[in-house]
């Protein structure tokens, strides 16, 4: 999936050891953007995990940037309890995010022609 916006935050760089040993890093960063119901700001917040995925983004990667977001959901189960969180695998800069007020300002939209169902001899299977 993806999605574009803005950095808004970069959370604290959260690290630790695995139970076999081994070092792990992971960053949080909040996108938001206006592509909400009647252009409300809806807000998103991604990790980024391993140490050269996180030290590339925080190298290429500002708050204030336009960026587009390439990522994955997921869900795992703890105790009956369910988190959900969305990976990020590609952050790159983006081109100006449209403004969604001004792009629906601007399109003009033409009814379409009335549905006319046409009786057919052909079967579906």
């Amino acid at each position: 999936m993806e999605i574009t916006g803005i950095i808004e935050k970069v959370l604290p760089l959260e690290s630790g050891v695995t139970k076999t040993g081994s070092d792990w890093q992971k960053q949080n960063f909040i996108i938001t953007n206006n592509n909400g119901y009647n252009d409300t700001k809806q807000i998103f917040c991604f990790e980024i995990f391993g140490e050269e995925k996180v030290a590339n983004f925080n190298k290429f990667n500002k708050v204030g940037n336009n960026v587009k977001v390439d990522f994955n959901i997921s869900t795992n189960e703890w105790k009956d309890k369910y988190f959900t969180s969305l990976q990020a695998w590609k952050v790159f800069k983006s081109e100006q995010v449209p403004d969604i007020s001004e792009k629906a300002a601007n399109t003009q939209f033409e009814p379409s022609p009335p549905f006319i169902e046409q009786p057919s001899e052909d079967l579906p299977f």
